[in-house]
């Protein structure tokens, strides 16, 4: 049967009235490529509080690696060059009082020659020549130990940094994706527009964890080498120093005490 044209003209009337609404966020959000934002900053304005501080934290976490990996690779580099520069000049020296002549003060090589001459000095006349020895070689093995020491420190909080980053993130994580099933709850809605930027939100927290420590824990163990690698260095220098005392101590044997520099 034929509708009639007042029939029709309601019909027309509610098509036209339900397409002019306003969409709700949601629906809006799934209509419109692009209508919600999910960039990091976006995701990061949008978080929880709690979520928020987890990620500024991190992000302070990761400026720190980096601050530290740049000081301490000048630092390493820098030591290593000097320690093997002053390592060839005293395996040129013949006796210590030209070590202690030839040393760069303050340098890492000049604090084992300047121990080793201190021992010497302390040493009573006519003292056995193996107990010399092996006072100066403790203090020597003591020397190297507090000058590895003194390079690997500043490099702990990398180590830190590396193992409970991905924690941190990861409760920042688990933080975000309650609040967003409580929301979930709160709306009676399961659109994947609704939920979708809250857990975004909270799994940026894990990623910003891991950019955090992956460089830290990378970085900690190539200065874990470099620094072994440094304190190996340190033990040939000891060990050059130690020949240069005994020469001394058996030319001493015939020609008197051992001559120091600063004697």
């Amino acid at each position: 049967m034929p509708h009639s044209p007042c029939r029709l003209r309601a019909v027309a009337l509610g098509l036209l009235a339900f397409a002019s609404a306003p969409l709700s966020p949601a629906l809006a959000a799934t209509a419109a490529p692009g209508g919600t934002d999910l960039s990091p900053w976006s995701m990061f304005m949008g978080a929880d509080i709690v979520v928020k501080a987890i990620m500024v934290g991190l992000a302070a976490a990761s400026v720190l690696t980096w601050t530290i990996v740049l000081a301490k690779s000048v630092e390493i580099g820098r030591a290593r060059r000097r320690l093997a520069a002053d390592l060839a000049n005293l395996s040129a020296q013949r006796s210590l009082a030209g070590a202690a002549q030839a040393r760069r003060p303050g340098s890492a090589v000049g604090s084992l020659v300047d121990g080793a001459v201190e021992e010497l000095r302390l040493s009573p006349p006519g003292a056995d020549r193996g107990a010399t020895q092996e006072r100066v070689a403790s203090r020597l093995r003591r020397g190297e130990a507090a000058l590895a020491r003194r390079l690997g420190r500043g490099i702990a909080p990398l180590a830190t940094i590396g193992s409970i980053g991905p924690f941190v993130g990861l409760l920042g994580t688990v933080w975000g994706i309650m609040n967003s099933f409580v929301g979930i709850a709160k709306t009676q809605t399961t659109s994947l527009a609704v939920v979708a930027p809250g857990i975004a939100e909270a799994l940026l927290a894990t990623a910003i964890g891991l950019v955090a420590a992956i460089p830290a824990v990378v970085a900690y163990n190539h200065f874990g080498r470099s620094i072994a690698a440094y304190r190996a260095l340190l033990g040939d220098a000891a060990a050059t120093v130690e020949r240069i005392v005994s020469r001394d101590l058996e030319r001493s044997v015939r020609t008197g005490p051992v001559a120091l520099a600063a004697e």
